[in-house]
């Protein structure tokens, strides 16, 4: 069931030998720290990233660098010139990828993701790249598996790739996601690795969960992705509408918006409050980076009505902020 819906939809070639199984993607994350880097070793990232990728690094005791992305008319992109300087003046071992990107909903081009892939060959960095919001990427735009440009490069000894069928179908609970890697010998040195700590196996209903939604979740998602892309209008037309002083990043993949709030307040904790008294609850962006200042992160992956509730609450949240 991996195998043949990894194929269909994103031409990634994969056999058995080549799949990995892992309690989740945070998990797996904090393995690849073990797996391509010891302690002490300088791990890169990008500002803002899902904030995981700082926590893990920073408990196993690796240090972290982090290169901003940079925004252009209402999307992110790489620094690719930064990224290398990064990796050179820190003698980076290890990049840590968010494809598609989280909390910015970008789903990176192939060209970007090419020289994202030549920078880091270039310098011998390995690429761990965290692909869990791949099934929703939106009308528009293809999601690019990592894996599929390092075979092609010859560097697949180097990269790894994570997931899960959770965000997709909303299974979070049952503990179950993947890692995908095309060298025997780095296969062998994660699942070396997974063995030391127990943490190569799965439940039995995670097993009968990931097979019956790849298997049989097709055409629930294409349902699914028509009534987040309706979220995603509704919500992208209010703030227009009402707030326009909110500057609004529209995903290309996922059901997550980055809001710029700048115009309302320069206190993170004040905007953050205001909202919390309002009784909606959004993710604070300072907690995806120093780039996260300012900003905040709105889930409208739920029912229209409830979205309709929640953008209301965040305009009379900010009707009352100065």
């Amino acid at each position: 069931a991996i195998i043949n819906w990894h194929g269909s939809r994103y031409g990634l070639t994969l056999e058995r030998q080549n799949i990995l199984f892992s309690h989740g993607v945070i998990p797996s994350l904090a393995l690849m720290l073990r797996v391509f880097t010891k302690v002490g070793d300088a791990i890169l990232i990008n500002d803002p990233i899902y904030t995981p990728f700082m926590t893990k690094v920073r408990a196993n005791d690796r240090r972290l660098i982090t290169s901003a992305l940079r925004e252009s008319e209402g999307r992110y992109y790489l620094d690719l010139a930064d990224i290398e300087a990064k990796i050179i003046e820190y003698e980076v071992k290890l990049f840590l990828l968010c494809n598609p990107h989280n909390p910015g909903g970008r789903v990176w081009k192939k060209d970007e993701l090419a020289a994202l892939l030549m920078v880091c060959k270039k310098h011998d960095v390995a690429i761990v790249s965290d692909e869990i919001h791949q099934d929703l990427t939106l009308s528009g735009h293809e999601f690019i598996p990592f894996l599929k440009l390092a075979e092609a490069e010859g560097y697949e000894h180097k990269v790894a790739s994570i997931t899960s069928m959770t965000k997709t179908f909303n299974v979070a609970g049952v503990k179950g996601s993947l890692i995908f890697a095309k060298d025997q010998a780095l296969i062998s040195k994660i699942s070396q690795q997974q063995r030391l700590s127990d943490e190569h196996d799965l439940n039995l209903f995670a097993y009968e969960v990931m097979r019956s939604a790849y298997e049989q979740g097709g055409d629930w998602l294409v349902q699914l992705l028509v009534y987040i892309e309706a979220n995603i209008e509704l919500a992208c037309h209010f703030l227009r509408t009402h707030l326009p002083n909110i500057k609004v990043m529209r995903p290309e993949a996922s059901y997550l918006i980055w809001l710029d709030c700048s115009a309302y307040s320069d206190d993170d904790q004040k905007i953050y409050d205001k909202l919390r008294a309002a009784k909606v609850e959004l993710s604070a962006g300072i907690q995806y980076g120093a780039e996260g200042h300012l900003k905040m992160r709105l889930n409208v992956a739920c029912p229209q009505e409830v979205l309709i509730e929640g953008l209301n609450r965040i305009y009379n949240a900010f009707s009352y902020i100065s």
